[in-house]
């Protein structure tokens, strides 16, 4: 019979392990994984057109909003633009290009960018779901899936939507209203 303090070391000791383990395989850090170079510099040198498809599945023209520059909280504004849609409804890639990112954050949720043609990044957020076995390095084609539409991230009570940005300084940098590419006018 075990006495009560070499039990309890025992059981101090697995409790340590237990905690270990789990902090370790819950950890947030993800592996940085390098972008292919040569692929990159192929598409920066590459132009944007000036008309892009519209990346969510069954919207047509007419049913697009210019949401671009609309309050938001905290005093920001709002840097893209919103579509709507029934949750679950595909949403594919605007250009072709590389994923850039698939880390979720706060404000977008679930999201995808991937860079573009001219060096452009696009924003894809509040999905659903991510379209299986999307990894980043990734080579993306204009119209493959990446993900459904959803309301994850700041949007979990809103209608499910895509937010769509575009920017062209760089990730989250030099904003431009996507609307006008989707449309056709500028």
């Amino acid at each position: 019979m075990l006495n009560k303090k070499l039990l309890s070391n025992i059981l101090f000791s697995m409790s340590c392990v237990f905690i270990s383990f789990t902090l370790a395989s819950c950890s947030t850090h993800q592996k940085i994984t390098p972008l292919p170079t040569p692929i990159i510099t192929q598409l920066k040198a590459q132009p944007l057109g000036p008309m892009l498809p519209i990346p969510v599945q069954g919207i047509s023209q007419k049913q697009l909003s210019d949401t671009w520059g609309v309050a938001r909280s905290h005093g920001r504004k709002h840097d893209g633009i919103d579509i709507i849609a029934p949750r679950g409804t595909s949403v594919s890639s605007t250009t072709n290009g590389v994923i850039a990112s698939l880390k979720p954050n706060t404000l977008g949720g679930t999201v995808v960018w991937i860079i573009g043609p001219a060096g452009s990044w696009h924003y894809y957020a509040h999905l659903d779901t991510l379209a299986r076995g999307l990894y980043v390095g990734q080579q993306i084609k204009v119209g493959q899936r990446i993900g459904t539409v959803g309301n994850t991230g700041n949007a979990k009570h809103t209608v499910s939507h895509l937010h769509y940005g575009i920017y062209l300084d760089g990730k989250g940098r030099g904003a431009v209203n996507p609307y006008f590419y989707l449309y056709g006018r500028r």
